[in-house]
């Protein structure tokens, strides 16, 4: 029988997958990664409370375009709005995690997480469609997206780019289960020359145009390899309606494992164009949630964020590596 404990931190090395769901045990998520295995049915013990008839996934293999990210994975727990994730079936109305950017593993909570040291989360509301739409999931964690700031400016890109049409194309979906953060192609293009405009006079772009890291990123540099840190780089913020996320320093590149130009090592853009990847929507991925507070509010239909320290979270609620 699996143990698991309600209102209580967990630490968690793996992902929660707040993306759309399969009942197929041959499942392909928005990120084009996948992962094989079985159902199965057990019973959960849950806060002294027993859930027969629990239905979870035996993963035998996973696989996504990052080899390096697969071999950390060690379980996925799907927390999306489907009927058979983990918080639908245990009915939580409240959930919250804090994924490290640092050495510390997270902390996921299941119920409440009004705690004094947690800074004042803001909150934006949560879209719902009711209509079925060919290209609008319905299970996912969907928020309206409505600019995007490189340092303090706003970009001009008109709200209509990132509202969903007519099919459903465009939606906003907050996933710890995708690693990066992906955008259509007129808020990426806007983005992606902004921020090599900003960058321009500090970092060295990589001439390589057959070069797309992870099918999707395709503004990357060359940086010394024997340089200790990452130049200073502009922040990003993604606003949304009541809230933002704002991403800075190094979570805005990522080095590619094994990727060397003579003396330099190659290091991407952490964005990516999702049309490349035939993606019809804008992914928030859980590279750009570290260090972030993010509580998921089911009961009054909204996300809540909020920038703090997880590994201080960690040692707040007694957890350590």
């Amino acid at each position: 029988m699996l143990q698991w404990y309600l209102t209580q931190a967990v630490n968690f090395h793996g992902y929660i997958a707040t993306q759309p769901e399969s009942t197929n045990p041959f499942s392909t998520r928005t990120d084009a990664s996948s992962s094989e295995g079985n159902l199965a049915m057990d019973t959960f013990n849950i806060g002294g409370s027993n859930f027969s008839g629990t239905i979870f996934g035996c993963m035998d293999s996973g696989f996504s375009s990052n080899s390096d990210e697969d071999s950390k994975t060690t379980g996925l727990m799907g927390m999306n709005r489907g009927a058979l994730s983990f918080v639908s079936q245990m009915g939580f109305k409240k959930f919250s995690y804090c994924i490290s950017g640092s050495d510390f593993n997270g902390v996921l909570l299941l119920g409440e997480s009004n705690f004094t040291w947690v800074l004042p989360l803001n909150y934006t509301p949560l879209v719902e469609i009711s209509l079925p739409l060919p290209y609008f999931d319905r299970v996912a964690y969907t928020v309206q997206l409505e600019g995007i700031k490189v340092s303090d400016k706003l970009l001009s890109i008109p709200k209509s780019v990132f509202v969903p049409d007519h099919t459903g194309a465009g939606q906003t979906m907050v996933d710890s289960g995708t690693q990066f953060t992906f955008l259509l192609g007129p808020a990426y293009t806007a983005l992606r020359n902004e921020f090599l405009n900003q960058t321009k006079a500090t970092l060295k772009v990589l001439e390589d145009q057959d070069f797309v890291f992870q099918g999707a990123m395709d503004l990357c540099y060359r940086v010394p390899v024997n340089a200790t840190k990452l130049p200073a780089l502009p922040s990003v913020s993604l606003v949304f309606r009541g809230a933002e996320i704002t991403v800075l320093g190094e979570r805005l590149l990522y080095r590619v494992p094994g990727e060397i130009r003579e003396n330099d090592s190659i290091h991407c853009f952490t964005f990516g164009n999702s049309e490349l990847l035939a993606i019809e929507a804008y992914i928030i991925g859980h590279h750009h949630q570290q260090n972030v507070w993010v509580e998921y509010d089911l009961e009054k239909s909204r996300i809540g964020f909020a920038q703090v320290r997880c590994d201080v979270a960690s040692q707040r609620f007694g957890l350590y590596r």
